[in-house]
Formats: structure tokens, C-alpha cells, sequence
């Protein structure tokens, strides 16, 4: 039978991710010739995929109608196919609902939210995390079909009322001297063909289902290896806060195995921020677990991770002042007296944006700390706020000329160079056995 490569773009014959060669034998003939897919259990299984996806997905392809024996793995197209037509045809499926559309890895998810209707892809090789790109009418029958909702125990229950219904009829019918039970009551294979709920999205599948209890027990696992690659998502149907604290422990493994730094986890950390959508709203769980009053030297150790939260964002950084306001409060004697040096440091790291924290300064707020200290923490800012009001006003008015400004950009914290402005008494010093350069703020 041989294999292939599940990405058979390339060429590389020891590409580690493999899958056998689809196999398809036709079967009948006239009106009743059909299309038996032999293998597609081990196909799907390979792809991590439910093999219901891609023979429907050949179905809406070849506008045939689909059935599933899932008692003898058999999955079927109507009409007559030819195996390197649909070989080509899940090439088509494997672009669209397996492949990573950052790394074209296959190793990916699917996470389905049946509350919002939506389908998103993560990619566990590179972090990645977005909705599914495709807008093929497949999404339709996953979302109406995940994989917590298996097929067979699904036409088992959507038939059971109607058989105790029958059962009764025929009790009350036949009397004590009548039939005492029915050809359904005996747990023999019975076919029974879903109602048109199962196939309202084309309104064309004939569904066969074995609803025996033994069918339906001896398929179930193998429908749960088959879903291994595809998940619901429910943490996005949780609370705010239930989602915010699965964020918290995700940032905290990631900061006590120290790898937070590391390029990889910080992709998945703002990945899963998307995932559970709170990406604006993360920076205050970033700022208790990541800052305390060393906050000086872990901003520079921690800026390339806060830059991928707050570039752009303004809501997110208005998130992170309360975050900053917290930390002061949590070490006040060491860090009140230099919040205008912190505040200093955030904005010559481009996280903070001038108009965010002219805001912030505009008003007192008690939703993150005490009226009684965020009033202090502003009262300490006031030299810095002056400053860049100062700034603000002096560029307005075109005074000051471009070779006045100097700012560098990269990975490293600097300083701006200003000309004519007032000087901040305030800096920040490291104790000495941190081994880290001392950060001042520059004479203005």
C-alpha cells in the first residue's frame, strides 16, 4: 500500500509525518454504484482527524451523498471514484483543516466554540493560534458535529423516545395475551436511518447508523482516537475570571521553569491570551507575576513580551498601570519615591504611549489600589507628567527641531536625549549584589 507524506508539497522522504495511501473500491452498480474508502479510519487517525470530516469534506467536493458504517470502518462517497482523484481531494482537506498556516506543520488543533459558532486552529510546533481560515461549507456539519457528539450514540439517543413509543403502542395493542416484545427490543443490528436533523446541511446524506448497544460500544473508541486532533473549547464559554486564572497558572509555569523569556513561550503565552480572549486584560496578570521591587531590571528582562501586549494596545496598557500601581502598592517604601523613574523607563521602552499615561494622570482612580495611594503614586509622577506635558506642548508649537529627540530602538532599554527641559531628580538604584548596571534617569 505504501505511505505518503501528510503534506505531500514536500518532497522529503524522511519527513517524519506519514499516512497510508488512500484506498477506494467501487462497488454495485447503475444507481446504487458506490465508492467504498477501505482505509479512511487509518487515514483520519494519521491526520488527526475524525474520518467523518474528510469523507464529508469529498461529499461537498464531489456533490454525492455520504454514509458511515462505523461498526466495519466502512465510509463511502456515492457514485464511482477514482483513489487518485480523492487522494487529491484530501490534499485539499489537509491544506485547509490540518496544516499550520504559519509553519505548514501538521501538528494542529481544531477548538470549536458552539456557544459563539466559531472554529479556531492552534498549532502545538509553533504557537500559533487564529480562526480557521477556510470557509468551507464542512464547517457547517463540525460545528454541528464535534466530536463529544458521536454520530452513532447521537442516532441511538434521537431514536430511543421512538422505540419506547412503539413499545408501548404494541403493549397497549396486543393486551397480556399480545406480542410482549418487538423486533427492537432484542438488541439485534438494527439500521436505522437518521432523521433530517443529521443532514440539514445539504439535505442530500442517506446516514446508516448501527444503534445496537453493542455497535455502539464497540465503536466508541475508536471514534475517540480518531478525534484526538480535535477539541472544544470551552475555557471561551468560562467566566472572565475562570479564564483569567487559567492564564495566571499558564504565566506561572512558564515563569518558574524559565523559559519565560524564551522567544517559543512567549508565542504561546500570548496564544493563549487570544485563545481565552482576554489579550488586553493579561498585562495586569503579567505585571503581579513578572514585577516586584526590582522592577527596574525586570523590565528589560521582560520587554519583548510586553511589547507583543501593549504595542498598538492602548486598553492593555491602561491595564498594565494598574498592574504598576499594585506592584508600588505591594512594595511602597522602596518603590513610591521612583515612580516617575518607572513610569520613565515604560515609556522610553516604547510599552507605554504618551497619551495613555497623560490619561491615566488625569484622574484618580480606586479601582486598583486605594483612592488614599493612587493618589500618592500620582503625586510622585508629577514630575515626570510635567515633563512630557512640557513635550507635548513644546512639539506642538514647533519649536523644538527633529535633531533634538534622539531615540533608539531596539531590544534594549534606552533613554531619550532632550534638550532644555527640566531635570527629574529621581533614580533608580540597584542593590549590588544584583551585578546589573545601575539605571538613572538622564539629566532632561
Amino acid at each position: 500500500m505504501g505511505s505518503l507524506n501528510v503534506n505531500r508539497n514536500v518532497s522529503d522522504a524522511f519527513y517524519r509525518y506519514k499516512m497510508p495511501r488512500l484506498m477506494a473500491k467501487v462497488e454495485g452498480k447503475g444507481n446504487g454504484i458506490k465508492t467504498v474508502i477501505v482505509n479512511m479510519a487509518e487515514v483520519a487517525k494519521a491526520i488527526g482527524r475524525p474520518a467523518t470530516y474528510p469523507t464529508k469534506f469529498f461529499g461537498c467536493e464531489l456533490g454525492a451523498q455520504t454514509q458511515f458504517d462505523f461498526k466495519h470502518d466502512r465510509f463511502i462517497v456515492n457514485g464511482a471514484h477514482d483513489a487518485g482523484k480523492l487522494q487529491d481531494l484530501l490534499d485539499g482537506f489537509i491544506r485547509k483543516y490540518v496544516l499550520c498556516p504559519e509553519c505548514d506543520n501538521p501538528e494542529t488543533e481544531l477548538m470549536i466554540s458552539t456557544r459563539k459558532g466559531t472554529i479556531h486552529q492552534g498549532c502545538k510546533a509553533c504557537g500559533y493560534y487564529g480562526s480557521l481560515e477556510s470557509n468551507h461549507k464542512l464547517n457547517a456539519y463540525i460545528l454541528k458535529n464535534p466530536p463529544n457528539l458521536n454520530p452513532a450514540a447521537q442516532g441511538s439517543s434521537l431514536t430511543e423516545g421512538k422505540r419506547n413509543k412503539r413499545s408501548k403502542k404494541q403493549g397497549g395493542e396486543n393486551g397480556e395475551g399480545g406480542r410482549s416484545s418487538s423486533p427492537e427490543d432484542n438488541n439485534s443490528e438494527l439500521i436505522v436511518e437518521a432523521p433530517e436533523k443529521l443532514a440539514e446541511d445539504d439535505g442530500n446524506d442517506n446516514w446508516a447508523v448501527d444503534v445496537s448497544d453493542a455497535a455502539v460500544r464497540a465503536r466508541m473508541q475508536d471514534l475517540t482516537d480518531g478525534a484526538k486532533g480535535l477539541t472544544i473549547d470551552e475555557d471561551t464559554d468560562k467566566t472572565e475570571k475562570e479564564r483569567m486564572d487559567i492564564f495566571y497558572n499558564k504565566v506561572q509555569k512558564a515563569r518558574d521553569s524559565g523559559l519565560i523569556s524564551d522567544s517559543v513561550t512567549i508565542k504561546e503565552i500570548v496564544a493563549e491570551a487570544e485563545r481565552l480572549e482576554v489579550k488586553s486584560k493579561a498585562t495586569l496578570v503579567l505585571a503581579e507575576l513578572l514585577f516586584d521591587d526590582k522592577i527596574h531590571l525586570q523590565l528589560k528582562k521582560h520587554r519583548v513580551l510586553f511589547l507583543r501586549f501593549c504595542h498598538e494596545d492602548q486598553k492593555a496598557q491602561r491595564y498594565l498601570l494598574g498592574g504598576i500601581e499594585q506592584v508600588i502598592g505591594l512594595h511602597k517604601s522602596s518603590l513610591l519615591p521612583k515612580v516617575s523613574a518607572i513610569l520613565k523607563l515604560f515609556y522610553d521602552a516604547d510599552i507605554l504611549e504618551e497619551s495613555v499615561l497623560l490619561d491615566w494622570a488625569s484622574k484618580i482612580s480606586k479601582k486598583y489600589v486605594s483612592k488614599e495611594l493612587s493618589q500618592e503614586i500620582h503625586n510622585y509622577a508629577n514630575q515626570f507628567i510635567t515633563w512630557l506635558r512640557e513635550a507635548e506642548e513644546e512639539e506642538e508649537s514647533g519649536d523644538d527641531s527633529d535633531d533634538e529627540v534622539e531615540i533608539e530602538y531596539n531590544d534594549r532599554v534606552h533613554t531619550s536625549t532632550l534638550k532644555a527641559k527640566p531635570v527629574l531628580p529621581v533614580a533608580i538604584k540597584s542593590n549590588a549584589d544584583d551585578n546589573e548596571d545601575d539605571v538613572d534617569i538622564d539629566a532632561i
